[in-house]
């Protein structure tokens, strides 16, 4: 009991500060979108913030929160905090060697490797020329935001979810500053916005190293790159990074496939990287903050061989993200073109730009829940020190994937590309709980199957009472008091729908359940 609320206490910290920090996301994108719409300019800032950013997730957070945490977790269960630290530095100086080589590598390579992520543009010089100065600008970024995430992990081993939760504001800070004040200054304006990633980046890791220090970290003289668990941290490392990132190789593999603009529409990419935004709002609120939380305890769970309390401690993690996410699957679902209007539709943004980017949200709206998902099955794995099954389970998914965009893009165009991601997503999770149901035994997914069902019927309800409220309203009110009030009526009809079930009972026995 005392482990679950814990676990609940972190994710709601985590939470908050994610809250906020995709508030900011959303007025950045704003501003984004305002300035240069899905044009030319917001494809190639796209795809260029895309390839550092997908690395940040392969190497910086893959590492910190699928391989670090396990490792150090062992050292505080062992109580041994010296050597806890020791390897923590010794990691950070091997890390930084990595991420140096790779920015390196990025900034020479970048011609090729836009060349490859988004073929599509070979046909446009002026664009592949321009997203290839955006690359080298932004390559940097990886170097930053991977010793972030490193530090992140260290943190989070000790349980301190704040400092990091609270760094990620800051990129989006540095970012709409820049879009307002900035930007304007430059003889190509979305250049002024390479560099405020790369500020941005710098500022998310300068946060946290205070409170890294105040528990204890210290720099060693000399330098060590040398420790026993290396060689098995070595081993394991990648195909953590690959089994934690399938869903930003599944985004690579949309972007890829949304450059080629003379199949799928023009503007593709840059719509489907705000619907992914979104998308990302509730997976981080809720599926990220409660994976996070949770990751330390299993791995102690295991640890210390009690599989029950892990299998119970993944089951009640499952319950309350189908309990948050169902509703808000469905709310986005219905709500997708109204959303984009009003959070995007002005300046360069038009409503050919809504039209597009509200499809691609509506696709993606099936794999919110199985993104989350998958994403807290695979650290359970990790907890297990299992890291084969999710790689290869992830390299299914991205044959699927691949395929699967192929195979709909013809017909659904941009919709096509985001329906296969979502596909995608949910074959990864059934996956990898059908495994380690087979490891482990039965897992209790009939709780699941209990909780599933009337939060499924009282976020339809809620998803029918938000489109008659908005569209009646509509006549008479602004798009945006609509949309408030169409949001507002369905959270108080679910919210009474679940009491009326006894839902929040429910809720409240999950949390405290041993």
């Amino acid at each position: 009991m005392s482990e679950h609320r814990n676990i609940f206490k972190s994710a709601g910290v985590v939470s908050i500060f994610t809250l906020l920090s995709r508030i900011l996301g959303f007025i950045r994108d704003v501003v984004i979108a305002g300035s240069f719409g899905t044009q030319a300019a917001a494809q190639a800032f796209v795809v260029a913030f895309r390839i550092p950013n997908t690395l940040r997730h392969l190497i910086g957070e893959g590492a910190a929160n699928s391989a670090v945490i396990p490792v150090l977790s062992e050292y505080l269960g062992k109580d041994n905090k010296e050597e806890f630290w020791r390897l923590s530095g010794i990691l950070l100086n091997i890390l930084s060697v990595i991420l140096v080589c790779i920015t390196i590598l990025g900034i020479t390579f970048a011609p090729f490797i836009v060349r490859i992520i988004a073929f599509g543009f070979c046909d446009d010089p002026a664009k592949l020329a321009l997203t290839v100065k955006l690359t080298r600008i932004m390559f940097s970024f990886i170097f930053f935001i991977g010793l972030t995430a490193y530090v992140m992990g260290v943190l989070n081993t000790l349980k301190n979810f704040a400092a990091s939760a609270a760094g990620s504001c800051l990129l989006n800070i540095t970012m709409i500053v820049f879009g307002v004040y900035f930007c304007k200054y430059y003889a190509e304006p979305i250049v002024g916005m390479a560099y405020a990633v790369l500020i941005g980046g710098f500022l998310q890791l300068a946060v946290q190293i205070p409170v890294l220090i105040k528990k204890g970290f210290r720099i060693r003289r000399p330098l060590e790159f040398r420790h026993p668990e290396l060689k098995r941290i070595g081993a394991l490392l990648f195909p953590r990074m690959v089994g934690s990132s399938i869903y930003q190789l599944n985004v690579f593999v949309d972007t890829m496939f949304g450059s080629l603009g003379r199949i799928v529409g023009e503007g593709t990419i840059a719509a489907l990287y705000y619907a992914n935004r979104l998308i990302q709002f509730p997976t981080a609120i809720f599926g990220i903050a409660i994976t996070t939380a949770t990751l330390p305890t299993m791995s102690e769970q295991a640890v210390n061989g009690e599989m029950d309390k892990l299998k119970d401690t993944l089951i009640v993690s499952i319950r309350t993200l189908v309990f948050l996410l169902v509703p808000s699957t469905i709310g986005l679902f219905v709500l997708a073109q109204p959303i984009i209007h009003v959070l995007f539709e002005h300046g360069e943004f038009d409503a050919g730009s809504t039209y597009i980017t509200a499809l691609a949200l509506m696709a993606y709206c099936f794999g919110i829940f199985a993104y989350s998902g998958a994403r807290l099955v695979t650290s359970c794995f990790y907890a297990l020190k299992d890291t084969r099954t999710p790689v290869k389970i992830t390299f299914v998914c991205l044959i699927i994937n691949i395929i699967l965009n192929y195979a709909l893009m013809w017909q659904l165009k941009i919709a096509g590309i985001a329906l296969a991601t979502s596909i995608s997503s949910f074959a990864n999770f059934l996956m990898l709980v059908y495994v380690l149901r087979k490891r482990l035994g039965p897992l209790g997914f009939k709780k699941v199957i209990g909780t599933l069902i009337p939060v499924t019927l009282a976020s339809i309800i809620m998803g029918l009472v938000c489109w008659d409220v908005y569209y009646y309203f509509l006549r008479l009110l602004p798009a945006i008091i609509s949309l408030v009030s169409a949001l507002l009526s369905g959270t108080l009809v679910f919210a009474a729908i679940c009491w009326r079930l006894g839902l929040f009972k429910v809720l409240k026995k999950i949390k405290l359940s041993k």
